[in-house]
């Protein structure tokens, strides 16, 4: 996914929320509350979370793991199973820290290599995800707490989802401005390489007749010749 696409769904989803909490509060404040124990919620969450790990466990690249991957995502998959069964307290707040963890390395995996300061917005952003899902995996009832305090009166509630709504609207200008062009300028540099960016290429190194190279032992028959070993080097931009 490219950093662009990633910053207009996520300001999207921030700004959407925070303007149902402007326009209709009371509904908006008791729907939140809401949230902690609901189990719908929680299930779903659950759900996406472990079928999202899986996912990753799945497609890591890794050699240590690829014996493994099978074992771990049906342990993996068993244990949000069983935090369905078990622990049905804040389950929705449970689900929602595993989500807020998996999000937070997409977000970096997405931003880290895009040529331009502004990434750092999405990284801090993504970090923050981190701690808050650390933090509300083993205490839930914080965040439980966290909302019956933005939520104790209408002010209150209101300038928090104009805080939001503002910070929504800056990550989709940014994802608009500043990734995009970032991204176009990568595109462009990448078009002018007659490799594309990250390609494996086979090279074959030729030893000088009298110095092989480290790391090479001479071909049968030759005493310094050509190096018997085919190394991959990868090519960046």
């Amino acid at each position: 996914m490219k950093l662009t696409v990633l910053a207009v769904l996520l300001g999207l989803g921030v700004s959407a929320t925070a303007i149902y909490g402007l326009l209709k509060p009371a509904a908006f404040a008791a729907a939140v509350r809401k949230f902690p124990r609901s189990l719908t919620v929680g299930y779903l969450l659950m759900v996406l979370g472990t079928a999202w790990f899986i996912y990753y466990v799945q497609t890591e690249a890794a050699a240590d793991f690829e014996p493994y991957k099978n074992a771990l995502s049906i342990l993996f998959g068993a244990i949000g199973l069983g935090a369905c069964i078990f622990l049905k307290d804040f389950l929705a707040v449970r689900g929602l820290a595993v989500v807020m963890l998996l999000l937070a390395k997409l977000m970096t995996d997405t931003a880290r290599w895009v040529e331009t300061e502004w990434r750092l917005v999405i990284i801090v952003w993504a970090y923050m995800f981190v701690l808050a899902g650390m933090w509300f995996t083993v205490s839930p009832w914080r965040l439980r707490d966290l909302i019956n305090w933005a939520t104790a009166n209408e002010k209150r509630l209101k300038i928090g989802c104009a805080i939001r709504l503002a910070f929504g609207l800056f990550v989709i200008l940014l994802g608009l401005t500043a990734f995009r062009a970032a991204e176009a300028k990568e595109t462009e540099q990448t078009a002018d390489w007659p490799v594309s960016a990250n390609t494996i290429r086979q090279v074959d190194i030729v030893a000088h007749p009298a110095l092989p190279p480290a790391g090479c032992r001479p071909a049968h028959g030759l005493t310094g010749g050509i190096c018997s070993e085919r190394r991959l080097a990868r090519q960046f931009v």
